[in-house]
C-alpha cells in the first residue's frame, strides 16, 4: 500500500482527530479511507441514477424477442468464459 500526504489547516486536523477518537476509527488513515469509500459509493449511486434516467427518457419500451434474449445470454457466456 502506498502513502499519500495531505496538509490540513489546524481546525480541520483537530476535527479529523476528534472524529477518529469519537467514531471508532483505528487511525486517521482509516478515517480517510472510509471517506473515500463513501465518496466512491455516492458517485456510483449518482452514475446509476443517471443511467436509469437516460433509460427512462430514451423512448418507448419495445418487447424483447426470443433472439434478443439469446444474444444477451450468449454475450454473457462469452464474458464469463474469459
Amino acid at each position: 500500500m502506498e502513502s499519500i500526504s495531505i496538509s490540513l489547516p489546524d481546525t480541520m486536523r483537530a476535527y479529523v482527530e476528534e472524529q477518529v477518537a469519537k467514531g471508532g476509527y483505528s487511525s486517521v488513515s482509516e478515517y480517510f479511507r472510509e471517506l473515500v469509500r463513501q465518496d466512491q459509493k455516492q458517485r456510483a449511486k449518482e452514475r446509476l441514477e443517471t443511467m436509469l434516467l437516460e433509460g427512462l427518457n430514451s423512448g418507448n419500451a419495445t418487447e424483447m424477442t426470443a433472439q434478443e434474449w439469446e444474444d444477451i445470454r450468449q454475450a454473457v457466456r462469452e464474458r464469463i468464459s474469459i
